[in-house]
Parts: structure tokens; C-alpha cells; sequence
């Protein structure tokens, strides 16, 4: 029970206030949104290396893309960060790198496997912070770093945990952990190049936006990288030491309750509808006059 202790001291105010948030908040409304049959053939296969990993994610990406489906945002960084690892772990930066090769395996198979099931309409199996990310994505309406936040969010909060106990985190928890931290060093290193793609691809004015509306951004993360990805080891050696089946399922529920609730906060965060129209048009503002506009209205309502 040394693990389930562990996670009841970790629990903070932010983790609590989203479970609640996931509880008790409706999901947002099912988009129009017709089956792609060829998308569907894509995503039935499992993967089968890390190698197979990379090239279907960034085929997956520039079909998305080309389709102009906001789906493609969160692709844009998940490929980056699947090409990342794969380097990584071909220059022998790992203690395990046949344990890594099916931690990132694993990992894109519960992203591979939410999507089949959202693009086949099959929307109760799709499991909650995917339904909010899918649905906004396809409605096209939020922000792109809406859309990129909720990818991070439901791949990170909630996937990682249940991939790496799909996987097993012993024997060697120990070198097991170290080579799962290692990754956070790995992929601090894309900040810079996951944003300038972004900006290129999709929000010409995205690059303006960190400047003035950083604590917008500092809200709207919830839970950084490092700390989600720290969040799952935990929820994954409860997973692992706890014998009891219905305890494990509540803390599942409960994993699924806190990813949903931060999903719902970043999409519809207390922020008022002003700044986010601004948002909107600095996003897409090449020349940069927008940010004026934003500015002000920031220093309006967030004074």
C-alpha cells in the first residue's frame, strides 16, 4: 500500500478541483463529424516498432493537415516528440532501451487506439479527456494552443500511467524510473522547435503571445510536462502495488476524472470571452497589429 500512500500525499488542490471539474461537468456536444474511411484503415493496425510509430504518426499528421482538421495540431508536436525519443534511444542515451523501445510503442498505441475509436463514431469507448480534445479539435473553434494543450493533457495525465503499467514498470523500477525522467530532459530540448512549428503551420502569431499574456499560458498549462509526466509514474506504481482490483478501478476513475476536469478547464478556462477573441486574431496575425489589441484587453480583465 506504499505506492497508494504515496499518491494520497501527493494530491493537491489542483488535482482535486479538476476530478470534481471531470465529475460534474457535461461533456461538450458530439461535432458533425463524418467517419474517414481511409483515416480508419490507418489506425486499425497496431504499431509495431518505434520505428513504425514515427513514420504513421507523421503520416497521420500530414493527412490531418492537409484536410485542414485541428486534430493535426496536437500530431504536429506528438511526432516531434516520437522522433526525439527514437534519437535518443539509438545513441544509447537509456539504461533500457528494449524496455523505452515499448514504453514508446505502448504509449502510441493508447493514442492510436482513442482516435480509431472517435473517428468511428464510437464516442462512450473514447475515454474522456480524448472525447473533450477530439471534439474541440474537430469543431476547429479553439485556439491552436487550446488544442495542443488538450493533446498534451490527455496523452500525458492520463495515457502515460496506464501505458507504462501496460508495460511494467519492474523488475529494475528503479533504472526503469531514472530512463523515464531522462525522457524529460529529452524533450525540454523541443520547447523551442514544437512552438516554431506551430507558428508556421497554424498560428502565425503565436510567437507574440508568450510575451504578454504569460500568466494566460501558466494557466492554461494546468500541469507542466515534467509534472504530468512525474503524476503518471506515480499513478503507475499504484497501479502496480495495489492488489485490490476495485481499488485499481478507483483510481482509474479517479485518473480519468482528473485528465477530464483539466481537459474542461482548458478549454473553457476563466478567462473572459474579450481576451480570447483577441487571442484568436493575434493567432493568426502575421503583421503583429493584433497584439495591441490583445494587450489591452489582457490588461483589462486579468489586472
Amino acid at each position: 500500500m506504499a505506492g497508494y500512500a504515496a499518491m494520497a500525499r501527493r494530491l493537491d488542490s489542483r488535482h482535486l478541483r479538476a476530478a470534481v471539474r471531470g465529475i460534474r461537468a457535461a461533456p461538450p456536444d458530439a461535432p458533425d463529424h463524418a467517419t474517414d474511411p481511409a483515416l480508419v484503415d490507418r489506425l486499425e493496425r497496431p504499431f509495431e516498432g518505434v520505428d513504425d510509430v514515427y513514420t504513421r504518426l507523421n503520416d497521420l499528421e500530414s493527412r490531418l493537415r492537409a484536410a485542414g482538421d485541428r486534430r493535426a495540431v496536437f500530431l504536429t508536436i506528438y511526432t516531434r516528440m516520437t522522433a526525439a525519443v527514437r534519437a535518443a534511444i539509438a545513441d544509447g542515451r537509456f539504461a533500457d532501451p528494449a524496455w523505452l523501445r515499448r514504453y514508446t510503442v505502448t504509449f502510441a498505441d493508447h493514442y492510436r487506439r482513442a482516435l480509431l475509436s472517435f473517428e468511428r463514431g464510437d464516442h462512450d469507448v473514447v475515454p474522456g479527456p480524448w472525447r473533450v480534445a477530439f471534439r474541440t479539435a474537430v469543431a476547429g473553434s479553439a485556439l491552436v494552443a487550446q488544442d495542443a494543450f488538450l493533446g498534451i493533457n490527455a496523452h500525458i495525465t492520463y495515457d502515460l500511467a496506464l501505458a507504462l503499467r501496460d508495460v511494467g514498470i519492474d523488475p529494475d523500477r528503479a533504472t526503469k524510473r531514472a530512463d523515464h525522467d531522462r525522457i524529460d530532459g529529452v524533450l525540454a530540448r523541443l520547447v523551442d522547435a514544437q512552438q516554431a512549428a506551430l507558428v508556421d503551420l497554424y498560428a502565425p502569431g503565436l510567437s507574440r503571445i508568450d510575451d504578454t499574456l504569460g500568466r494566460f499560458d501558466e494557466a492554461l498549462s494546468l500541469f507542466s510536462m515534467t509534472e504530468g509526466r512525474a503524476w503518471a509514474w506515480l499513478v503507475a506504481t499504484v497501479l502496480t502495488d495495489v492488489p485490490a482490483a476495485p481499488a485499481r478501478a478507483a483510481v482509474h476513475r479517479f485518473l480519468e476524472a482528473t485528465a477530464t476536469g483539466s481537459a474542461r478547464f482548458v478549454r473553457s478556462p476563466p478567462v473572459d470571452p474579450a481576451v480570447v477573441t483577441a487571442l484568436r486574431r493575434v493567432e493568426r496575425d502575421r503583421g503583429g497589429g493584433a497584439i495591441d489589441v490583445l494587450a489591452a484587453s489582457f490588461d483589462e480583465h486579468l489586472a
